[in-house]
């Protein structure tokens, strides 16, 4: 049989397990399901009005009719002053700012954020409209024509749904970007794993898959919102991960049989660093003496946030001779945990302070008998010091029973989605073969 003849024949196939595959993701699809492309905001009345004519539009605006300056509010500049230098004369502006009151406040222009000013097209410009961006979603628009109007309005958003495949050849980071995925889903992965996963001790062939849901305003990517699903391989072994949302839990993610991604203790209190000595005796780096080193370094820039491991009560946070400033916290009667050479620590963070799992605690630093910015993390488990790198804790309260069903609904609608999208890109890729 001729080879292209069989290419097809496979392209027809792989068609029909991309539709079966849809269909059974649609059959799947219950309460925490999302469409592959919602739009969040629909387009405003003047831009569909205007699309309908064929003029070009911005803001719900004919932009062929002005001429467009674009610039950013400056030092020690209000309201007033920008329309000061935009051209609008002080009895104008006054009527203009009465018009905002209860639409939006003012005072909350901000230094540095954009504006864009559209002129008439005469010998003397006059503005006609002013938008302000509040930020990467929201705007407000001022309009100076025949009536004086201020309104707040949204840019257009999206949500699509992704899938992704990566094999870790340098960093999670780079490895990630390499293969065109936004860099904020590996920031989401190591947060999901931050329990399981040392993501110091990557190796070189580590892989995983996800699908995952992103949001865009106008093109730009604004956030990685959340993982459906996802496949992380280290060191030879499978983790898989299912978003499910309970009524009473915080935690949405879970592995296969309903437990807890979400464990007593994080992996590592940093993100994205390396080791640079572990737990043991050694040759410390100023006295060049063997020394028992109670911790695990981890290099670092200084000023990079430390998280503590854990949910407990500061017993210590101040400067402590060779151990610089220091951050000392009791989880439980088991566990306690220091945090070393910190350049300076979080607000609110003292003696007898609650602390939460994750939260910042202080800053790297290297204060103390340290050779540079680094963190000394350390681990005593009834008093006695622990490899922190071997700490291994429990998982917080599973799925209840009564909620199985509905985790179980989520994990084959999950699979189904996967199933779908790597159907779609199976396809595709053969397609694209048979150009060439």
């Amino acid at each position: 049989m001729d080879k292209h003849l069989i290419i097809r024949y496979l392209a027809i196939c792989l068609a029909g397990v991309a539709l079966i595959s849809a269909v059974l993701f649609l059959i799947f699809r219950g309460k925490n399901s999302v469409q592959d492309v919602t739009v969040i905001e629909e387009k405003t009345e003047e831009n569909t009005q205007a699309e309908q004519e064929g003029d070009l539009f911005q803001y719900g605006i004919s932009i062929g009719d002005y001429a467009v300056e674009e610039g950013t509010v400056r030092n020690g500049e209000y309201f007033s002053t920008l329309l000061s230098r935009l051209g609008v004369p002080s009895d104008r502006a006054y009527n203009l700012t009465q018009c905002c009151r209860g639409v939006f406040d003012l005072k909350k222009i901000r230094v540095g954020n954009e504006y864009h000013a559209f002129f008439t097209r005469e010998e003397e410009p006059e503005l006609k409209y002013l938008i302000y961006d509040i930020d990467r979603m929201e705007y407000v628009k001022f309009t100076l024509a025949d009536t004086l109007k201020a309104e707040i309005q949204k840019r257009e958003v999206r949500t699509e749904i992704n899938h992704a495949k990566v094999t870790i050849n340098s960093s999670l980071w780079v490895d990630v970007k390499n293969a065109g995925a936004p860099v904020l889903l590996a920031l989401k992965l190591a947060d999901i794993y931050a329990w399981t996963i040392d993501f110091f001790g990557l190796q070189k062939g580590d892989s995983f898959e996800a699908v995952y849901e992103t949001i865009y305003c106008e093109d730009e990517l604004l956030s990685v919102e959340k993982v459906t699903y996802a496949s992380f391989t280290h060191a030879g072994k499978s983790y898989d991960v299912y978003y499910y949302q309970t009524e009473k839990e915080s935690n949405t993610y879970w592995n296969e049989k309903g437990e807890s991604m979400r464990k007593a203790f994080l992996k590592a209190p940093l993100s994205f660093t390396r080791i640079s000595s572990g737990f043991g005796r050694r040759v410390h780096p100023v006295t060049r003496k063997v020394h028992q080193h109670n911790g695990v370094d981890n290099a670092a820039p200084k000023g990079t946030p430390v998280m503590s491991i854990g949910d407990g009560t500061v017993v210590f946070a101040g400067r402590k001779g060779n151990e610089g400033n220091m951050v000392k916290i009791k989880h439980n009667s088991v566990y306690t945990t220091a945090y070393l050479h910190l350049s300076k620590f979080a607000k609110g963070i003292k003696a007898g302070a609650r602390v939460a799992q994750g939260q910042v605690i202080g800053y790297v630093g290297s204060t103390g008998r340290s050779t540079g910015p680094h963190l000394d993390f350390r681990v005593w488990k009834n008093g006695t010091p622990v490899n922190p790198l071997k700490l291994s804790s429990p998982p917080a309260v599973p799925i209840s029973k009564e909620q199985m069903p509905d985790f179980e609904l989520a994990k084959a609608e999950a699979l189904a989605q996967r199933n779908h999208l790597l159907a779609e890109e199976t396809v595709f890729n053969i397609l694209e073969n048979l150009r060439y």
